[in-house]
């Protein structure tokens, strides 16, 4: 056991990064709040959070909104650290320990800086598009008056949700402009 803070001190509570099995956070966040309210402990572990962000992807012609974990095999917990929540949250089934620092290990607090932009991310309002197209790629274009021709990806614009695919046409290359949604991969 580590012996990390007096409880006799008045401290604010700070956010400690968790390492958790991977594919298993929610699971992890489950068990430990659980525990935080099962051992009495909710004064001092404030809140478990699972940074993630929404990002649209384009599947088969489709847009779908996923949720993706922005820190897979973490977790963010927000607590006063003291001996009996460092054993609270590191005795949690699923948790490896904390990202520490020094030596002997110390669970290290994020700045708040860290903190704010991680939030910030939370709670974005237009979810990122996940861009399946990359420069010189070939691709099918799947509508509009250019359908079934053949090009290679010139330009991505992942803000706009556009594409610049150069078509050869009449012998040529010409640049047309097109919605992710109007292309697939070959």
């Amino acid at each position: 056991m580590t012996t990390v803070q007096s409880t006799t001190e008045t401290v604010q509570p700070q956010w400690y990064v968790v390492h958790a099995y991977s594919g298993q956070e929610d699971r992890v966040k489950k068990n430990l709040e659980n525990r935080i309210g099962t051992l009495d402990v909710q004064d001092r572990v404030f809140q478990v959070i699972i940074p993630t962000e929404d990002q649209v992807e384009i599947r088969s012609g489709q847009k779908r909104t996923v949720t993706r974990k922005v820190f897979p095999g973490y977790i963010l917990v927000q607590m006063v650290m003291d001996d009996e929540t460092w054993r609270v949250v590191r005795e949690t089934p699923g948790v490896t320990g904390f990202v520490s620092t020094g030596d002997p290990p110390k669970p290290a607090p994020l700045e708040e800086s860290q903190v704010q932009v991680i939030l910030r991310q939370k709670t974005a309002e237009a979810p990122k598009i996940k861009v399946g197209f990359q420069r010189g790629q070939s691709v099918r274009i799947t509508d509009g008056p250019f359908l079934d021709f053949i090009g290679v990806v010139d330009e991505v614009n992942a803000e706009r949700g556009k594409v610049r695919v150069l078509v050869s046409f009449f012998g040529r290359e010409t640049p047309v402009e097109l919605d992710f949604l109007q292309i697939e991969k070959l």
